[in-house]
């Protein structure tokens, strides 16, 4: 599957991490969007069911071993290029998840990794597709905690 200038929509997953109103967020370190910061994830395999998906892409970029993922959101990100030509296409599902053991830290693809307050979140250079998500679910956000 060619991510970019794909055939059809790539699905991805995202991993929410959240902690006395911050929120765990990573800078990019590969393209789309090298240098943005978003929250944790990545692709879902072929024949991986998206719970799965989450799980094993919390471990792969923040070192966590997480559990319980509750869907929280569906986000599209479509990036075109100047001949208005598909670039990227994804659909990205949204999961906050309960932290089960580890120690957070970036990890695979991510240059940094840090906890970001809730009212800090928008001065931070993000993907559009998590401005749009954290817009849209702040105040769930709020209410939540990864830590038991």
């Amino acid at each position: 599957m060619k991510r970019m200038y794909p055939d059809q929509p790539i699905v991805g997953i995202g991993v929410v991490i959240v902690s006395d109103c911050k929120i765990a967020l990573i800078k990019r370190g590969n393209e789309p969007s090298k240098g943005k910061w978003t929250i944790p994830g990545g692709l879902v395999d072929l024949g991986e069911s998206v719970e799965n998906a989450v799980i094993r892409e919390a471990k792969e970029e923040t070192c966590l071993e997480v559990e319980n993922p509750q869907l929280m959101d569906v986000v599209g990100n479509v990036d075109r290029d100047e001949q208005d030509k598909v670039k990227y296409h994804y659909v990205i599902i949204d999961y906050f998840v309960h932290v089960k053991s580890g120690n957070i830290q970036a990890a695979s693809d991510a240059e940094e990794l840090c906890w970001v307050p809730f009212d800090e979140v928008e001065t931070y250079n993000l993907t559009a597709s998590f401005r749009l998500f954290f817009r849209q679910n702040r105040k769930k956000l709020e209410k939540l905690n990864s830590y038991h």
